[in-house]
């Protein structure tokens, strides 16, 4: 028996059939309709400011960390590479949704066009799999550096480093192209309203008057595969760590190290905490209000951003003496 395609509006899914006499299926929507935050339209505007203040720290933080490990040799390690990666990752990851997203609250532009809809998919899944991937490289540096500090500048050379970077780009560029490439191969219907501020993987491909089982297996082993893999890694890792923090000998260095690690593990929690809300709500959470789902996936991609660069950069004291530095000099 043929399965009947739905079409889907606000709120409801309809079957292609029951749509109105004058609607057709087509393959490429010109254009998409992205809501902002449904149920929450006369709230844009003041909305927009928390979300223009953390994307505003999140720029200026992670370019100054970028530009401090450049500026000074002595930061050209590791944990400093990885951490410059992130800020980058960041950078990409928070300027892929938020000019659209204020245009959406300051100037109620709500259309984006297809091919670019599919390119912001793209761009966010891809650096949601990088950051996670860089999350397992800090946590791995952060091991050898507790656990083997005599060992640290062997087992992580510049050329592992190379390795592990190039690893986590390939990553989550291949497990990424396939959403772009699902989500135009199907056809839609002429119902193009995204209840979303961004074109979210699973949100888009909704719209398709087709079976979309493929795309949402696909995503479920996506996230599935690279969270459970990543947040079991660092799990592991973490518990080498606070064994060995536990074994120091001064109650300062245990204090010490454990707040160090306790900032950077609130920050890995931010990220996956919201990120797997947002996926799971979007397949599973049908009496989550749409407003609140909404808000908790634009979370998932502008607190992180803001927090990385002060949680591993203010609270680094090698970065912090180094940006002292420099606004000493400039008051000089």
């Amino acid at each position: 028996m043929q399965e009947t395609p739905f079409c889907l509006r606000v709120g409801h899914r309809l079957p292609c059939s029951m749509s109105d006499s004058n609607k057709t299926d087509f393959t490429n929507p010109s254009t998409f309709i992205l809501l902002g935050i449904p149920g929450l339209e006369a709230a844009h505007v003041w909305i927009s400011i928390p979300f223009c203040a953390m994307y505003t720290i999140a720029i200026l933080g992670n370019f100054t960390i970028l530009f401090i490990v450049k500026r000074e040799p002595s930061l050209h390690r590791p944990m400093y590479y990885f951490l410059c990666m992130l800020a980058v990752t960041d950078l990409v990851l928070s300027t892929s949704i938020l000019p659209k997203t204020l245009s959406i609250f300051w100037f109620n532009s709500r259309e984006i066009d297809f091919s670019a809809c599919l390119t912001q998919m793209y761009f966010i899944h891809c650096f949601s799999v990088m950051e996670s991937g860089i999350f397992v490289a800090m946590a791995l540096d952060r091991y050898v550096a507790i656990c083997h500090p005599l060992r640290h500048s062997t087992i992580l050379t510049n050329h592992v480093v190379a390795e592990i970077s190039l690893a986590m780009v390939l990553r989550s560029g291949m497990l990424s192209l396939p959403f772009p490439f699902l989500a135009r191969r199907w056809p839609y219907c002429t119902i193009n309203i995204i209840p979303q501020s961004y074109c979210e993987h699973i949100a888009v491909v909704k719209l398709a008057c087709a079976d979309i089982r493929i795309s949402s297996y696909y995503g479920l082993f996506v996230v599935f595969s690279v969270i459970g893999l990543d947040v079991s890694f660092i799990a592991v890792s973490y518990t080498q760590i606070l064994r060995a923090i536990f074994s120091l000998p001064t109650k300062d260095a245990r204090i010490k190290t454990f707040g160090t690690c306790g900032s950077h593990l609130c920050v890995i929690l931010a990220f996956y905490i919201p990120c797997l809300f947002s996926f799971l709500t979007h397949r599973f959470g049908h009496n989550v209000p749409l407003h609140f789902h909404i808000l908790m996936a634009n979370v998932y991609l502008l607190v992180p951003p803001m927090l990385n660069p002060i949680i591993y950069g203010v609270r680094t004291k090698q970065i912090r003496d180094r940006l002292l530095q420099v606004f000493t000099h400039k008051g000089t």
